[in-house]
């Protein structure tokens, strides 16, 4: 069984990153995942200070809700990070989260200590709205949540991009996104053991 992260950055609930966040668990669930959803406005998480504390043995020193966040982002099979694009790039709450994931880097590239399967084995998706209509309003949230996932040691499998979802609901309102959200996250689960498997909705 495929185990599903779902880390939602969007704090208005019920609003377009939600909905389709939640479209592609449904089919995912559906292939028969396990899936986990959190949301990121609902914890303690403070910024990276870079204060070096975790240089010497990649632990982060601040002590806070991102401490529950650690072993999930290294251990769970398929991470979905859903974010809504402000000033081209991810919500506050996310990149609180992101950059905190600084001691997770030291282990990897200065500590050599990274735990875990295969980065193949692991696999990411960004799902992301944005209210601008111009398809390059995601390119730099892209570049920041592929570092992310490479840091975290997840093979980065593609993305699910809506522009001009400006206004709440603008999402179901959308012919086909929920439905081929919904599609994909089903097929996400059937294919996950194909290691050239790739995907990208751009609506």
């Amino acid at each position: 069984m495929v185990k599903l992260l779902a880390l939602l950055g969007s704090v208005r609930r019920g609003g377009n990153t939600q909905l389709l966040l939640e479209s592609v668990i449904n089919g995912a669930k559906i292939a028969g995942a396990e899936a986990e959803i959190i949301r990121l406005s609902d914890l303690k998480i403070a910024p990276c200070m870079n204060c070096g504390g975790c240089d010497e043995d990649g632990i982060c020193v601040q002590k806070d809700d991102m401490q529950q966040l650690f072993d999930k982002l290294l251990t769970y099979d398929l991470i979905l990070l859903a974010s809504p694009i402000y000033f081209m790039g991810v919500s506050a709450w996310t990149k609180a989260m992101i950059d905190r994931c600084q001691a997770l880097w030291v282990r990897k590239y200065k500590l050599n200590k990274l735990p875990g399967r295969p980065r193949e084995s692991r696999k990411g998706v960004f799902i992301a709205v944005s209210g601008m209509k111009k398809p390059t309003a995601f390119d730099g949230a892209k570049l920041t949540v592929q570092s992310f996932f490479a840091t975290i040691h997840v093979t980065y499998i593609g993305d699910i991009l809506y522009p001009g979802m400006d206004v709440k609901g603008d999402i179901a309102k959308h012919p086909s996104a929920l439905a081929e959200a919904k599609k994909l996250g089903e097929e996400i689960i059937k294919e996950f053991d194909d290691p050239k498997y790739k995907i990208n909705i751009n609506g």
